[in-house]
């Protein structure tokens, strides 16, 4: 005879108020903008270990998703991000597929890749970077996340900012740190160049105007987690 398994009433009633919790929030809708996202998730990590972050992360994917959110994907590992962070993601052939798709209710991870894809947004002030893949301070964000909603400040943001510029890193990064400005070096491609400032800059902030680069400009901000 097959026993029935015991199951655990404290247990149990932890699951049905997991469920009740997540059916409300789903039920209450999205947050409108990428920042509003982003505090609210950095809200429930603060106390957070390894395991329970990396659950929230996937919970709050998943809810973005069920909220309405659509995400294509372009390259091998923006597609595994993406699966893994929101669940449902749609593949495309390129990263200029992936940018024609977007929409005020559809996002596209590209993978940075060997092309100067990110160079497009200098002209296409209607779409931002709003999120950079893997997100955690340790890591080395490897596929952007464009969108055309809005987003500001997380109190703890990597801002993407392209030159033209054909001085060195080395050179470049000190013209920016004479500035007040920390940047990493992401990528190069087809004479551009893609750093990472420190923090939250905006594109028509004063220490950029002489930065150097004929053509250059901020493309948006991702928060660190």
């Amino acid at each position: 005879m097959l026993d029935e398994p015991e199951l655990d009433a404290e247990r149990l009633a932890l699951d049905r108020s997991l469920a009740e919790a997540l059916a409300a929030r789903i039920a209450a809708g999205p947050h409108a903008r990428a920042d509003a996202r982003a505090l609210a998730l950095r809200e429930g990590l603060r106390n957070a270990g390894p395991v329970e972050a990396a659950v929230l992360h996937a919970v709050h994917g998943r809810m973005e998703a069920a909220g309405g959110r659509r995400f294509v994907a372009s390259g091998p590992l923006s597609a595994v991000l993406a699966a893994d962070r929101w669940g449902q993601v749609t593949p495309v052939a390129d990263a200029e597929t992936a940018l024609g798709r977007v929409d005020p209710s559809v996002s596209a991870l590209i993978d940075l890749g060997e092309r100067p894809w990110w160079g497009r947004l200098l002209a296409r002030p209607d779409l931002r970077v709003v999120e950079a893949l893997p997100d955690d301070r340790a890591g080395t964000p490897r596929a952007l996340l464009i969108s055309c909603e809005p987003s500001g400040p997380t109190g703890d943001d990597r801002t993407f900012w392209v030159t033209d510029s054909p001085l060195s890193d080395v050179r470049i990064r000190a013209d920016l740190a004479e500035r007040g400005l920390a940047a990493t070096p992401m990528t190069q491609a087809g004479g551009l160049k893609l750093y990472a400032i420190a923090g939250y800059v905006q594109p028509e902030d004063g220490r950029l105007h002489q930065a150097p680069g004929a053509l250059s400009g901020v493309i948006g901000s991702a928060p660190i987690y």
